[in-house]
């Protein structure tokens, strides 16, 4: 069943105060304030040096017969429509993470070329499942990996608790429409996971590492390589997650499918050349 987002006026503002919407709180004013921010708003928290522009999505906008990724692509033009929680989310993420959807509107774009605009390949939907729901961890404690590859919610979740709070694993959510679903108090929050092995270098690189893997074709060239994560069993982002019983029949935690493997995880930081 397709989303719909609560209306701006009904939200509860207790989700804008936990995890995933809380750690966005520089935008409150955006996403908090009675009256939804326009085009011009959004734009003026651009870099002046950026090539990309959020633009009204309009009849107008629409009819020069560009697809939705080529128009910024070859105009710089990100079609925005008006008081719309998925685009604002969407806005949000080109304003933190411009490095990360420039790259994976480049290969969208190159995906369009080959394969025309009204079919996808799996490198097209593995780029889409990301953009919308993508999530980045870093991960310190690689024995956590053998629980997450086995779908040992109890144990990853319950089990290793702490390993949430001490930093040995964090998750940063970059996907606007899992944003624009944590705006449901309560709603089960699973996320897409590319999982980033971390050492002691600590995730201040982690995005340009994720834009850097993505612009070069190294990662995601199929949505089997992004790992379901289910958020809702990470401390604090979930009401109910502080309970064992929780971790023991969440719907959101399904069992792993046979024969499913997942790649290991990527270097935090880029091999030097050879």
């Amino acid at each position: 069943m397709r989303y719909v987002a609560p209306a701006r006026g009904s939200v509860d503002p207790a989700v804008f105060q936990r995890p995933p919407l809380a750690a966005w709180r520089e935008y409150a004013d955006l996403l908090c304030g009675p009256d939804w921010p326009d085009v011009a708003r959004l734009d003026a928290l651009l870099p002046p040096q950026q090539r990309e522009r959020f633009v009204a999505q309009t009849r107008a906008v629409l009819d020069d017969g560009l697809h939705y990724e080529q128009r910024i692509h070859t105009q710089g033009a990100i079609a925005t429509r008006a008081a719309n929680w998925h685009d604002l989310f969407n806005a949000l993420a080109w304003l933190r993470y411009p490095g990360i959807k420039r790259a994976l509107n480049a290969q969208q774009v190159a995906g369009i070329a080959q394969m025309g605009p009204r079919t996808r390949s799996r490198p097209q939907y593995a780029l889409t499942h990301f953009d919308e729901a993508g999530v980045l961890v870093a991960v310190r404690d690689p024995s956590l990996l053998a629980l997450w590859d086995a779908h040992d919610w109890h144990g990853l979740f319950w089990r290793r608790r702490e390993a949430w709070l001490d930093g040995s694993i964090h998750a940063e959510v970059f996907g606007h429409a899992l944003l624009e679903h944590a705006l449901t108090d309560g709603k089960l929050l699973v996320g897409k996971a590319l999982v980033f092995a971390c050492g002691d270098r600590g995730e201040a690189a982690l995005a340009q590492r994720c834009a850097a893997g993505i612009a070069d074709g190294t990662l995601l060239r199929d949505p089997l390589e992004l790992r379901p994560l289910p958020l809702s069993g990470i401390p604090g982002w979930h009401a109910d997650n502080g309970s064992e019983a929780f971790h023991r029949g969440a719907a959101c935690y399904q069992p792993l499918r046979h024969g499913r493997r997942y790649p290991p995880p990527v270097p935090a930081a880029a091999s030097p050349p050879s």
